[in-house]
């Protein structure tokens, strides 16, 4: 273990702990609006009238009228409307605001509002978008790769066997569709903002995981000058990636009544309403067509990569890339083609979430190497651990992998913990009504953006602040949200420098103080911006000492690796400088007379590099798993006529402490060169493996094949049922 990698206590625990952090609903702004929207009750309609009542002094109206510069949201392009104008695309689209004092008055003045619609024909889900006449995609992505030469082509697998045979050695082939649910963030704080209009500027503050994002977004709607935006992190409270791009949504709404108002407006969503309106994980159908040669190899492969995307595109086009080079896991594939579609429908906009695509991928491609392995005859891990790729091997993208790969050693290791070879034997044969299954699942997840999008789209910059009385203060605009941003960041820079970390100071970011160092997503935080700030720290040693009132700035501007070649068009290079790399295995009781799966134990292994925090990265790795396997069992989130089913934690049933199953948990020590201290990415990659993992174990302990997520009592019943019962 490094020595930056030894625990200490986290900076923001003191407050959080004792519940005296602020988060935005606990702040009392003086003279404060509240503000509530009127959503549409129709999936796709005109609208033909909207009235408003007679308001009371003090009370206004907001839509899309009130816009001064553009009515969209800036996201990947500016498709997402801020406020619809002559229809709406979704059950809950905001079609206006009402803001005052008093909050049951405003309650009262939406529910007055009369909204004549004219209903269209409305899409829902793939199903819907792909019967549709003329299906709408925002996105249609080609990827098509054949290895011809390239390092690794040869190179014998783990068991000394060839990796490549001769085509048209076919033994058979599988055709198979998994399809994976939508999921819901349920962080504990709700979506929350607050605007105000003072001297000529806007200003927004609340719970967010891109400050810039926002910033940019509000330049759009408002048409102004940068340097009329302000946009400052309040105390988060939890995201999972749902507090990336939803809260330009709601800073836009805040900041045009707080404009027009000429008052601070503060907008706090409750536990229902933010289930309602609020982006969530995207629905995916992945089919996958293998062909497997006598000798056991899988030949080729072709992937249909489909997402549901809501009613607006907003990220929906890069979770599908990210979705497409997850297709052929972590194994080595001579011929793959990929082709991926993210469909227009008419429900509440998919979006961000943790993993970013590929959970989705990923229980598709694991379960289709599970199917090949029992086609085959072989057990499911001694037919992976065949196909792995090595130090050397080309990605799905003809990227090279240039770095060490443990991940022979990080299955050993699982194995040997969780005594999978005897229990895996053992549980195939069960029988009765109570059955045991173990499975595994090998996964990596790509560390930052995709391709080139960290040197031509995000471009990010630090700066590091050096005082006369030793503080040294971090200015980045990566927010702290519940994984522990600010003590890795602050340890970074004081190792660095070689001072007590309560010498290093970080603040919420406030784009006034803080460049832009890129959004708080995509595994890049430590591996991107902390490996920026550890070169500004280095640049900081050799500047010069502060004098009093004359503090010494220092900056660093991302550059990428010159290794790394990236062609946007054809999707084709290294999509990531490095990945980290993760090994599941899962043991669960499954109960025939109910249909319930109750997780025992998991064992986890992971090649994160170097962890900055040992204990802050175990913790990420409970969280993620528990989440995974909520996403793989008990997180249904339906939609009926537009209209999501599960509104509150009472129908949304997320796992509780009774539920998460006991975890051992192993980091693997394998820096990466281009990391500070060797650090890799760790916020995603905990969630990725748990659903595979889990769907492999149900299948040990059924004898049937899984195809979907979540696995319901009713999936899992109507399964066994179909095939005439559990084996």
């Amino acid at each position: 273990m490094s020595t930056i990698s030894r625990s200490i206590p986290r900076t923001d625990s003191p407050a959080k702990s004792a519940g005296k952090a602020n988060y935005l609903d606990d702040i009392q702004i003086d003279g404060a609006l509240h503000a509530r929207l009127l959503l549409s009750t129709r999936p796709r309609a005109r609208l033909l009238r909207v009235e408003t009542p007679t308001l009371p002094d003090g009370y206004v109206t907001v839509d899309h009228h009130d816009i001064p510069g553009a009515n969209a949201v800036r996201m990947i392009n500016d498709s997402w409307p801020l406020f619809p104008v002559d229809t709406v695309e979704y059950i809950g689209q905001p079609i206006l605001l009402i803001a005052g004092p008093d909050v049951a008055v405003i309650d009262e003045l939406i529910a007055a509002v009369t909204v004549e619609y004219q209903d269209l024909p409305p899409v829902f889900g793939i199903d819907g978008a792909e019967a549709a006449d003329s299906p709408e995609s925002f996105v249609d992505y080609h990827l098509e790769y054949q290895f011809d030469g390239a390092p690794g082509d040869s190179a014998p697998g783990p068991t000394g066997h060839p990796r490549e045979e001769p085509r048209g050695d076919l033994a058979f082939t599988i055709t198979e569709t998994f399809d994976t649910g939508a999921q819901e963030h349920i962080y504990l704080e709700p979506q929350a903002m607050a605007g105000w209009y003072e001297d000529g500027r806007i200003t927004v503050t609340g719970a967010m995981q891109c400050p810039y994002y926002i910033h940019k977004a509000l330049v759009t709607i408002f048409g102004w000058e940068p340097d009329r935006i302000r946009v400052v992190q309040a105390t988060t409270g939890g995201a999972f990636g749902g507090k990336e791009e939803f809260p330009s949504v709601l800073a836009g709404y805040v900041a045009l009544a707080a404009y027009k108002t000429e008052h601070p407006v503060k907008i706090v969503l409750d536990r229902g309403q933010d289930i309602e309106i609020s982006t969530k994980r995207h629905p995916s159908r992945i089919a996958l067509a293998s062909t497997v040669g006598i000798s056991g190899f899988v030949q080729s492969t072709r992937a249909d990569v489909r997402l549901d995307g809501g009613a607006f595109e907003g990220l929906s086009s890069t979770v599908l890339q990210r979705a497409m080079f997850s297709a052929s896991g972590v194994y080595r594939v001579p011929e793959i083609s990929v082709r991926g579609r993210a469909y227009r429908t008419n429900v509440v906009p998919y979006g961000a979430f943790r993993g970013f695509g590929s959970p989705q991928a990923f229980f598709a491609s694991e379960m289709h190497m599970c199917h090949l392995a029992r086609k085959h005859g072989e057990d499911p891990l001694s037919f992976k651990r065949r196909h792995l790729l090595h130090q050397g091997d080309r990605t799905i993208t003809g990227g090279i992998l240039r770095d060490p790969m443990k991940m022979e050693e990080m299955i050993h290791s699982a194995v040997t913990q969780s005594e999978y070879d005897r229990k895996r034997a053992e549980y195939e044969q069960g029988a009765g009504i109570t059955r045991r299954g173990i499975g595994v699942s090998l996964f990596n997840h790509g560390c930052g953006f995709t391709g080139s999008g960290e040197r031509d789209i995000i471009k990010a910059r630090v700066k590091l602040r050096s005082h006369a009385d030793g503080k040294i203060e971090v200015l980045c605009s990566n927010v702290e949200m519940g994984q522990g941003a600010e003590t890795t960041l602050r340890k970074i820079v004081a190792v660095t420098l070689g001072t007590a970390i309560g010498n290093v100071v970080f603040q919420n970011p406030d784009t006034d103080q803080v460049p832009d160092s890129g959004p708080t997503v995509a595994s890049r935080t430590v591996m991107v911006v902390g490996g920026l700030l550890h070169k500004t720290a280095l640049k900081l040693k050799d500047a010069g000492p502060p004098r009093p009132g004359r503090p010494v700035e220092v900056e660093a501007n991302y550059e990428q690796p010159p290794e790394i070649e990236w062609d946007q068009s054809t999707f084709t290079g290294d999509a990531y400088p490095a990945f980290s790399w993760g090994v599941n295995i899962i043991e669960i009781e499954l109960d025939l007379l109910t249909f319930t799966i109750r997780p025992l134990t998991v064992w986890a292994i992971y090649d994160i590099g170097t962890a900055i925090d040992e204990r802050i990265v175990i913790g990420q790795i409970h969280g993620g798993i528990a989440q995974g396997i909520g996403y793989g069992s008990t997180e249904l989130l339906e939609v009926r006529d537009g209209a999501f089913q599960q509104r509150t934690m009472t129908d949304y049933v997320i796992p509780g402490p009774l539920d998460i199953p006991e975890m051992h948990v192993e980091l693997v020590f394998n820096p990466y060169h281009g990391g500070p201290f060797g650090a890799k990415g760790v916020g995603e990659i905990p969630l990725t493996g748990s659903a595979p993992a889990l769907g492999d174990a149900v299948e040990c302990a059924l004898g049937t094949e899984i195809h979907q997520i979540p696995l319901t009592p009713e999936y899992l019943e109507g399964l066994v049922r179909s095939e005439g019962g559990a084996r």
